[in-house]
């Protein structure tokens, strides 16, 4: 018998690889206010802790510049028309969530991205795959608080201990220790290994098809 029958995700860098459509999300924003781009590198070092963060870090002046909220939603407008153009499942990705399924494990995801753009993204290359989508909005706290990842347990009528959650960075190693939930991070996404380990992973994967063999 499996010690877990759910399984929650991360989004960005786990089951997707939106970094080229962030980065142009973030370039064209920046463009249109007269401030200098980033490379994808640099879009990729900011990513982790929500969009608002994300433009925080990309705008010279942060959240002090005057042209901020103008930026920022600019960048919001074109992301969600343009969020699918390069992003891509990582490889496997479709296959172990075909088999999750099959084996009759829950599945959801939970990210920091607005919840808006999670539920298309969802939809759009998981139809039927995943259950529930969750990301960032007025109504519940962004990880590393808990609050995503608990609603997620409830709406999927689990429990935190039948639980495991996949994610690519120190944020969503953080975020499953105040869920008191297990832990698999990737090394496919956003992060490395050292990064990872750096900040208390317990289980670390380089394929996605190693998620069954943890369940």
């Amino acid at each position: 018998m499996k010690r877990y029958n759910t399984v929650i995700f991360d989004l960005d860098g786990t089951l997707l690889d939106t970094l080229e459509d962030l980065t142009d999300a973030v370039n064209f924003a920046l463009e249109k206010h007269g401030f200098t781009t980033h490379s994808i590198d640099e879009v990729k070092s900011f990513v982790g802790n929500g969009v608002k963060r994300l433009m925080e870090l990309a705008i010279p002046g942060g959240l002090e510049s005057l042209a901020f909220e103008e930026t920022f939603e600019d960048f919001k407008e074109y992301y969600l028309e343009h969020c699918h153009e390069k992003t891509k499942p990582y490889a496997d990705i479709i296959e172990l969530l075909k088999q999750l399924k099959e084996d009759g494990i829950k599945t959801a995801i939970v990210s920091n991205k607005m919840d808006s753009a999670v539920k298309e993204l969802r939809d759009f290359y998981f139809d039927g795959l995943i259950e529930v989508a969750i990301g960032e909005s007025e109504h519940v706290r962004k990880k590393p608080a808990p609050d995503t990842l608990l609603e997620a347990v409830k709406q999927l009528g689990a429990e935190v201990k039948d639980c495991i959650y996949v994610g690519d960075s120190e944020v969503d190693i953080v975020t499953a220790k105040n869920a008191d939930m297990t832990c698999i991070s990737c090394l496919w996404g956003f992060r490395d290994e050292r990064c990872l380990k750096e900040n208390g992973a317990t289980y670390i994967i380089d394929e996605p098809l190693n998620v069954i063999k943890l369940l």
